[in-house]
């Protein structure tokens, strides 16, 4: 499985870490976080951003070159934190990873309804940007490589090859996020039963 990408700070750089730019990239995170959540990523205007960061816009555009910009930065940071934490559930036997995956998607902190409508604006967005495309397709394939180990590991491929098991499982995983969103008939401890039976029935555990 492609590990995620995890960098040792020098101890100069974590001296920087609270520096005032910084503080103020992560307000400007939030910002638009927040503004996404509150009106969508179309109707956000980099004025909205620096209001809520508590700077004037031509402010915020010394951090960052546009609204774009700080999206990409900004799914940049949370795909890589979601990767991360996917990585710690590797080294727990399936049944167990599967059960770990479930509630981190289904019950986690990032898995309310708002937190799913933000990953959706951004799946959106990324349709017409091409720094976001790459870094989706590169978060879409390091899950896929993950699954795919879950099921190389398991006890029996029900579809036989775990590539395929773990593009279609990635799309059940996805697809059932969209689905507590849109669908009024589905919540989250749907989505959760739907998930880990399938997984558990593809890796021949159910």
């Amino acid at each position: 499985m492609a590990k995620a990408r995890v960098k040792k700070i020098p101890p100069a750089t974590a001296e920087r870490q609270d520096s005032r730019g910084d503080q103020r990239r992560r307000r400007i995170f939030k910002s638009l976080h927040d503004c996404i959540l509150a009106k969508g990523y179309v109707k956000t205007t980099l004025a909205d951003i620096a209001e809520g960061a508590n700077m004037s816009a031509s402010h915020l555009l010394y951090y960052f070159k546009g609204k774009e910009a700080i999206l990409e930065q900004y799914f940049e940071r949370v795909s890589e934190r979601f990767l991360a934490r996917i990585d710690t559930f590797s080294e727990q036997p399936p049944r167990e990873q599967i059960q770990s995956l479930a509630d981190f998607w289904f019950k986690g902190e990032d898995s309310t309804r708002k937190e799913i409508g933000f990953m959706l604006e951004c799946f959106g967005a990324a349709v017409n940007d091409t720094v976001l495309q790459v870094t989706k397709a590169d978060f879409d394939m390091r899950c896929k490589a993950y699954l795919a180990d879950i099921f190389r590991a398991s006890p029996r491929v029900v579809l036989g090859d775990p590539k395929d098991s773990a593009e279609i499982s990635y799309s059940v995983m996805i697809g059932l996020r969209s689905a507590v969103y849109f669908d009024d008939d589905i919540d989250l401890a749907d989505a959760h039963r739907l998930f880990t039976r399938s997984m558990l029935a593809m890796s021949g555990l159910e």
